[in-house]
């Protein structure tokens, strides 16, 4: 066992890795009734490319999160229905690169602890429930596309990238989930959700005694020989695919985004990856005087922000709102940038929405979701939460002017907009 205490944050957590290979982390939280247990996989909506055992697989789009749903399924029934009448309340979801299957309770938690291990650990598909699922699943992806963020957003990466996974909706199209098969399911259960690419991470009154009991009775200890996944990332070189597009929808005023290819993250790159995800603070967060007038003006609605998404092979900054003049916006926007590029960015700026970061990563430490959600993120990524804060802590507003010189580049920018459609 590990026991590490991060004074910074006011945690201690305990951590270790069983003979298999799977992580556990426990955050004491004593003080708490409820319990919160999640269990992930280092395994999402972008990882349709792989190599597994030497042999290159190329899955369709989609399949992690039709994984998400099916998990629940056992031979016995639902584990969804099962946990829900043991007093938890449970839930999963799938993002570009992680899958998590979590529940709280305040009651039966051993109990529910041994249910979530043993759904996640012991795939079950029929040819018949898994036809079943592709109308759900297709209803979802109709909702999604019926979204004009949403659509924003695609087509930005459609924009910036020509063949990485970044670019396709997590949960895949009606026509890529038609394509799955419960042999497509379980060869990637095989290879992705082996324990040594899983973490366990429990937060509340627990012990790390309990959680290893319980993986003990469910088959999630004794020792096996690690998997071999590799990820099949093609890379993003050149010019960018497109640099604009324009369609319509039903919607009230132009949706607009403008998004900027900056290169993918080194691994372990902490600190670029935390300027990265300060750059739409800086340049037009609410603290910024360029949002103060887009704000008073009235030329885009309060939701106007900025945006950071990274992914491996794929980094983006990207701003989106709505605007009856999206184009000056978009200029004003750019103006902003070169002026923070040759003047530097504004150190009080950089002082608030570094300390407002600052306090978003110390408030996730404090409920038991969140503290366990988060040391399972930041374990998939090869670090701690402690270690995003004093990263964060360390940054300074020279190392942003840095930054500025090569990131947000003109030649680097698409631009979409949605207009409008007549009636």
């Amino acid at each position: 066992m590990n026991e590490k205490s991060y004074p910074r944050i006011g945690e201690t957590v305990l951590e270790k890795t069983l003979p298999n290979g799977l992580k556990i982390f426990i955050v004491p939280k004593p003080q708490h009734r409820k319990k919160y247990a999640f269990f992930a996989t280092r395994y999402g909506g972008m990882d349709m490319q792989f190599i597994r055992n030497g042999e290159k697989c190329d899955t369709p789009a989609g399949i992690a999160h039709y994984l998400e749903h099916k998990m629940f399924d056992t031979k016995d029934g639902n584990a969804l229905q099962v946990l829900s009448q043991n007093g938890a309340e449970p839930n999963a979801f799938t993002s570009n690169a992680m899958t998590g299957y979590y529940f709280d309770c305040t009651e039966h938690f051993e109990e529910n602890l041994r249910i979530l291990l043993s759904f996640v650990s012991v795939p079950y598909f029929t040819d018949e429930s898994v036809e079943k699922e592709r109308g759900i699943i297709g209803q979802e992806i109709r909702m999604v596309e019926d979204s004009p963020d949403w659509q924003v957003y695609e087509r930005l990466l459609a924009c910036l990238y020509r063949s990485s996974p970044a670019r396709v909706p997590i949960a895949g199209t009606v026509e890529s989930i038609a394509e799955l098969t419960p042999q497509m399911l379980y060869s990637c259960t095989r290879g992705f959700y082996a324990p040594s690419n899983m973490v366990l991470s429990v937060a509340g009154k627990i012990t790390l005694a309990q959680a290893v009991d319980a993986c003990k009775r469910n088959g999630l200890y004794r020792a096996r020989a690690p998997h071999e996944v590799e990820w099949d990332i093609p890379a993003q070189t050149g010019p960018l695919p497109h640099k604009e597009a324009f369609f319509t929808m039903p919607v009230t005023k132009p949706c607009f985004g403008v998004a900027y290819r900056e290169e993918p993250l080194a691994e372990g790159d902490l600190k670029r990856e935390l300027l990265l995800d300060m750059l739409g603070d800086l340049v037009v967060g609410g603290l910024t005087k360029l949002y103060r007038r887009l704000y008073d003006e009235a030329l885009v609605n309060p939701e106007f922000s900025g945006d950071f998404i990274a992914v491996r092979g794929a980094c983006t900054v990207a701003f989106t709102g709505e605007s009856d003049t999206p184009r000056q916006v978009v200029d004003l926007l750019q103006e902003e940038i070169e002026r923070m590029r040759r003047e530097g960015v504004d150190p009080e700026v950089f002082m608030l929405v570094k300390n407002q970061m600052y306090g978003e990563l110390l408030g996730d430490v404090e409920a038991v979701d969140d503290a366990a959600e988060e040391a399972a993120a930041a374990c998939l990524k090869g670090r701690t939460l402690a270690d995003e804060i004093a990263a964060l802590a360390a940054l300074t507003v020279e190392d942003a002017n840095a930054l500025l010189q090569t990131a947000l580049r003109e030649e680097n920018r698409a631009y979409v907009q949605i207009d409008p459609a007549e009636k």
